[in-house]
């Protein structure tokens, strides 16, 4: 596989900024809209926040709440831990363009040098069908890009999506992604291109000259079932060396009536763990990076019932099914995880609910004194949006 040089790579980049400067500053003088936009005063601004807490409880002997085991019975059997503290802040500068900074506090009760800020970026978008987003966000890589922690439907992100935030497929990067949506014929069609850094959130530089690009194509098949197929691809280089990324992604929400719903995702991914490879020594590890290679796939089913209570929304049940194994092709060792959780919803869109529910680990093959451990973990999660 071919890549551009360096400085055409930033050449690149700089010319797509630069259309995206030029073309911003034209819209906004010229378009024939401005009018009508005289009527609002911007910035317009809204302020969002949630918060998440747990008690955890540990189920197996000798394995703490963070699935470490200890062979000499010692760790933390039982725990209440915050999660999350965030605010988001979101300016609506023009009708066209908007700043957003999301920042998780509960970040502070660690070392918060490379956590707290989550979003910070500028997105300008011409139409529906194309918009650009520069600086710190969650590019477009599966489904749980797609949505917040606070609507997930599970306890939290999967297996997956974690290791592949770490190689800087998902969850929080720096750089700049087009997305938009279109229409092919009758399918409704939506997309996202995207060239990241790759070394997660909060970082001053690049900690290589290397640069990962993604693609995310998604077709609405079927709109009475509201079946979505997701396909995601992605090349790169770390370290001087060519990685990549593909997955495969289906969701689909089927209402059985206006109370009774489920909603399904199936998602699967492969790719270089160049994290992996890089912590091996040099002497010792292969000299292909893509001899190093992670596996997952999960399944999620949702069932909603809609209560409409004036004390009571909804109530969801739900059970996850992971598969993930992080070196499929040297040393396997394949980690499977279930997760069922009864939830129940007091404010509408999430507002405030409660969940409980059990996560069962197991692997294949068990490693004293590591995570690499079957372990038992009670939860009870609350959690408030406002």
């Amino acid at each position: 596989m071919t890549f551009f040089s360096q400085k055409k790579r930033s050449l690149l980049l700089f010319a797509l900024l630069a259309a995206f400067s030029a073309n911003a500053q034209i819209q906004d003088s010229l378009r024939p809209d401005k009018q009508e936009e005289d009527h609002v005063k911007y910035p317009v601004l809204q302020i969002k926040g949630l918060f998440q807490a747990r008690y955890l409880v540990g189920m197996t002997e000798d394995v703490d709440v963070n699935g470490l085991h200890h062979a000499d019975g010692s760790g933390t059997s039982n725990n209440f831990m915050l999660k999350y503290m965030r605010v988001q802040v979101r300016a609506q500068i023009s009708k066209r363009t908007e700043v957003v900074a999301l920042a998780n506090f509960a970040d502070f009760k660690n070392d918060p040098k490379s956590r707290v800020l989550e979003n910070a970026y500028l997105k300008y978008t011409f139409n529906p069908k194309l918009a650009f987003t520069v600086g710190q966000f969650r590019p477009w890589f599966g489904i749980e890009e797609t949505y917040p922690i606070d609507i997930i439907k599970s306890l939290d992100w999967s297996n997956q999506y974690t290791e592949f935030g770490k190689l800087g497929w998902t969850s929080f990067q720096i750089g700049l992604s087009a997305t938009g949506q279109l229409q092919l014929g009758p399918i409704p069609f939506q997309y996202a291109v995207s060239v990241v850094n790759g070394n997660g959130k909060n970082q001053i530089n690049d900690n290589d000259n290397g640069k990962q690009y993604s693609t995310r194509l998604v077709f609405g098949l079927s709109k009475k079932y509201n079946f979505n197929v997701g396909l995601n691809g992605g090349i790169g280089e770390v370290s001087s060396k060519k990685v990549y990324a593909v997955g495969i992604d289906l969701s689909s929400l089927i209402r059985f009536d206006p109370k009774w719903s489920l909603d399904m995702q199936l998602e699967a991914k492969q790719a270089t763990n160049h994290v992996l490879y890089n912590t091996i020594d040099p002497e010792l590890r292969a000299s292909n990076p893509d001899q190093y290679l992670i596996r997952g796939a999960y399944f999620l089913p949702n069932l909603r019932y809609e209560i409409n209570h004036k004390n009571l929304s909804a109530f969801e049940l739900s059970c996850r099914y992971e598969y993930l194994d992080t070196n499929f092709r040297l040393s396997s060792n394949p980690r499977q995880t279930i997760t069922p959780m009864f939830g129940l919803e007091f404010l509408k869109n999430y507002g405030a609910r409660i969940q409980l529910g059990v996560q069962f680990d197991r692997y294949k093959h068990q490693v004293e004194n590591t995570s690499q451990y079957n372990n038992n973990l009670f939860i009870v999660q609350v959690q408030s949006r406002f």
